[in-house]
């Protein structure tokens, strides 16, 4: 997530009153704070159409956040504009990313100081999520997963490949399995969306015993953006998603040209490559 191809709505030193900070007489009697706000989206069909439903109507976004530091309290300033900004974000659906700050022009700290601000910059991503089951209900157990995801804040469920059957990989004596692909939209971080992945998998009895083994519901990450991510507990893209055909044939469904960010080739190119060898 980048600023390119992206208009910006800048709101500028907007005046409310509220009540946050660590001292108790901060949250009693409260303060003035200022907040300032990029609002990055496509205002070009709204530009074209000279029409303020095809943008994000400014005064609408400026009343929400009076609103919001208005009727929460928080003790610190960086809480307040992360609670906020992930609010907003899900307010205002056209929104593709925002940058706020929130400026405290009376820091209580007995010292010369103009103002303190917290600024922080919070968006949408683009992420795969590879689904897939071998045990029990399967097709039952991918659904839940599939509801799941729909219910997790900060992710949307974009689209669904079908949902095909495929021998096993890796350990082959176990029951064959049903994958697809998710599209997703999400403003969680990667190892928050591993977090929340694992979880779900867990709440459909996933038991991490065997690599490769039977799995009642499994979630990998494939891609998020187009990030290169190697931690000892994740590594994006998936480090083995080029071998594997039942990986690759749903998320070519949904995004054929996606390309890998580090071997350089499409979902298509590199399906077909499997393909190929099959013959």
């Amino acid at each position: 997530m980048d600023d390119r191809g992206w208009d910006k709505i800048q709101i500028k030193n907007l005046e409310v009153f509220a009540r946050h900070g660590v001292l108790p007489e901060e949250n009693r009697l409260g303060q003035k704070f200022q907040v300032n706000a990029t609002l990055y989206l496509s205002t070009r069909e709204a530009g074209l159409k000279d029409d303020l439903k095809k943008t994000i109507h400014y005064g609408e976004v400026s009343r929400f956040i009076t609103n919001y530091m208005t009727g929460h309290t928080f003790r610190l300033i960086e809480a307040a504009a992360e609670q906020m900004a992930r609010a907003i974000l899900l307010e205002f659906p056209a929104m593709e990313k925002i940058r706020l700050e929130i400026v405290k022009p009376w820091a209580p700290i007995a010292l010369p100081l103009e103002a303190v601000s917290v600024e922080i910059e919070r968006g949408w991503h683009r992420a795969y999520v590879a689904i897939g089951s071998n045990l029990g209900e399967r097709q039952q157990l991918i659904e839940q997963g599939i509801e799941a995801l729909k219910r997790l804040e900060g992710c949307r469920v974009e689209s669904v490949s079908q949902i095909i059957a495929t021998e096993p990989y890796g350990v082959t004596d176990q029951p064959d399995f049903l994958n697809g692909m998710i599209a997703l939209r999400t403003f969680l971080p990667p190892l928050e969306l591993l977090d929340s992945l694992q979880e779900i998998e867990q709440a459909a009895g996933r038991q991490r015993l065997v690599r490769w083994g039977p799995r009642t519901l499994d979630l990998d990450l494939i891609f998020y953006d187009h990030a290169v991510i190697d931690m000892e507990q994740l590594q994006v893209p998936h480090p083995d998603m080029q071998n594997r055909e039942f990986v690759l044939k749903p998320l070519a469904e949904l995004a054929p040209y996606y390309r890998h960010p580090i071997l350089q080739k499409t979902v298509k190119e590199m399906l077909d490559a499997i393909s190929t060898k099959c013959r």
